[in-house]
């Protein structure tokens, strides 16, 4: 999942933007992204978050067409899994050209088949 990160288009920038500044939409995507690469089902996000299902497929929705979230048919079933790299490019963008251009950080890069990725990950969200 873990893909070599591009400048990001301008225009996807905004949208992934909008997208995140909802608060539901930002919780489900926080929640993805504990989640790892196991994902999740929409009942379950809507049990964990406490909102109903018709809400949630709505916020879903909004976070797909952004890309910020990708989505797999299990039979009858979608899981949904944050799209790490497109949060780094996200990521990459907004801080491409801090301190005037000069190296004052280092985005970490996020390779989500790292065993250590996960539960590191986890430890964050819950402290």
């Amino acid at each position: 999942m873990n893909t070599v990160v591009t400048p990001a288009d301008p225009q996807w920038v905004v949208k992934a933007l909008c997208a995140l500044a909802q608060i539901n939409r930002l919780n489900v995507f926080r929640l993805l992204v504990v989640a790892g690469q196991d994902g999740m089902y929409p009942s379950d996000m809507a049990a964990a978050l406490g909102v109903p299902s018709n809400s949630l497929s709505f916020h879903l929705k909004e976070l797909l067409y952004c890309e910020l979230v990708s989505q797999e048919r299990e039979g009858r079933n979608l899981r949904y899994r944050a799209n790490m790299s497109r949060m780094q490019n996200l990521l990459v963008y907004l801080t491409d050209e801090c301190c005037k251009g000069q190296p004052c950080f280092e985005l970490p890069s996020i390779d989500c088949q790292d065993p250590d990725c996960e539960s590191e990950s986890k430890r964050k969200v819950k402290s």
